[in-house]
């Protein structure tokens, strides 16, 4: 009976090739625009992070990453950063505690102050990647300017080419944002194949790629040693513990952060919820040290470099620390999106587990820490699965993290999300 009722369901309509080539042009287009709008606010925030925290504390012959530098510097980030959200046109965009990857379009007005909020936050220290503003910067452009010159196509069509594009740049590779798209069309419920439906964001995506790398040459590889042989029951076992114990931690946030975004919610004007968010930042950076501070995707990388040099203890007090900066970067209202510094927690997290127990090797430990944490604190599987797996670069050992997915997700699905409704009540 089964098998007669699924034979009776009609075949997905496919789209003629006719209909997907007119959009080949389009989302190249889109794809080389968007990937160099993120390049050049990183370059920007990199240039200027280098005279903070290197040339001015030298000319003023403070140590550069001390705890009263760490403390003015993040502080008056927060006050750079309130200034921009009181004054500049459009206040930088909604609370960031309602966004996440997929954008609704911004007015124009909105994107300038959005960039340089972004920009000023990435050099100034707070515990925030640039994905979320960069993808609504570059939506809002994009359907701007897409509705300006081609308005026959439809309105969804430059969101899904503009998420895609910077998704691919920010990973360097297209894979990052067709799994996020296929996320995406499944909860939408949206007809016809999935290939069609993704073929002209997969342009994009491989445009912004392709151009991040011919121009930046980025790497999600940390260099940490592959796994040796084939893995055997206790790396089966270490991945499944590592990967549910980092989403028990992350869910620890989960459930901290509308109570901490109240908190700073209550202070009402950017220009006392931002300068006191930094000082909390700034302490919290006093406490776990510099390699705290920042996206966190740079700092894991030198973790990486020595996962012998540092005691469980120091690991864990790192993890603990990035993920309270998280918290509180998140809550008090600096502009930026959560997966990098995620990243940082996980891989500190794993670090910690392989320092308990040395049977744990640095590679499991890095990617089923990183695989938790993402899943806790994103929701999304296929690109918590990707950036896991290719933070290691080794691919015996991607069966593990499918497997340490599994009870990993079980801890994390059907409950609260990092992110909130305009009203503040947490999303599920």
């Amino acid at each position: 009976m089964a098998h007669d009722t699924a034979q009776q369901q009609p075949a997905a309509p496919a789209a003629p090739a006719r209909m997907l080539l007119p959009l080949v042009l389009p989302a190249l287009v889109v794809g080389v625009l968007a990937s160099l709008l993120f390049l050049g606010v990183s370059e920007a925030a990199t240039a200027l992070q280098h005279v903070l925290w290197e040339n001015l504390p030298d000319a003023l012959g403070v140590g550069r990453y001390s705890v009263l530098w760490m403390l003015v510097m993040l502080t008056a980030t927060g006050v750079a950063v309130g200034l921009v959200v009181w004054k500049v046109p459009g206040h930088a965009g909604p609370d960031p505690a309602t966004l996440g990857l997929q954008a609704s379009p911004m007015p124009p007005v909105v994107l300038p102050g959005l960039l340089l909020a972004t920009a000023l936050m990435l050099a100034g220290g707070p515990s925030l990647g640039p994905e979320n503003p960069i993808i609504a910067v570059n939506v809002g452009l994009v359907y701007w300017l897409g509705k300006r010159f081609i308005p026959r196509m439809p309105d969804g069509i430059w969101i899904a080419l503009a998420e895609a594009a910077t998704i691919g740049a920010l990973f360097g590779t297209p894979v990052a944002a067709a799994l996020v798209i296929s996320e995406a069309l499944v909860g939408r419920q949206v007809r016809g194949l999935l290939w069609d439906n993704v073929f002209a964001p997969l342009v994009a995506a491989g445009a912004g790629a392709m151009t991040a790398t011919l121009v930046a040459h980025p790497t999600l590889d940390l260099g940490l040693p592959p796994l040796s042989g084939h893995p055997g029951w206790g790396d089966l076992l270490a991945a499944l513990v590592v990967a549910s114990l980092a989403a028990v931690l992350g869910m620890c946030a989960v459930y901290a952060f509308p109570y901490v975004h109240s908190v700073f919610k209550r202070l009402r004007h950017p220009m006392v919820a931002l300068p006191v968010g930094g000082l909390v930042l700034g302490l919290l950076g006093a406490l776990g040290g510099s390699l705290t501070l920042f996206k966190g995707l740079d700092q894991i990388a030198e973790l990486a470099k020595h996962p012998d040099g540092w005691s469980a203890g120091e690991f864990m007090k790192m993890a603990v620390v990035k993920l309270a900066a998280l918290l509180v970067s998140a809550s008090c209202g600096f502009r930026g999106g959560r997966i990098f510094p995620a990243v940082f927690v996980g891989g500190a997290f794993g670090l910690c587990a392989h320092a308990l127990v040395s049977g744990v090797d640095p590679a499991i430990g890095v990617s089923a820490g990183v695989l938790g944490m993402l899943l806790a604190v994103t929701r999304h599987g296929w690109l918590s699965l990707f950036t896991a797996a290719v933070l290691v670069a080794s691919p015996t050992i991607i069966a593990l993290l499918c497997l340490a997915s599994l009870p990993a997700w079980l801890l994390v699905t059907g409950r609260p999300q990092m992110r909130l409704r305009d009203d503040g009540t947490q999303i599920r």
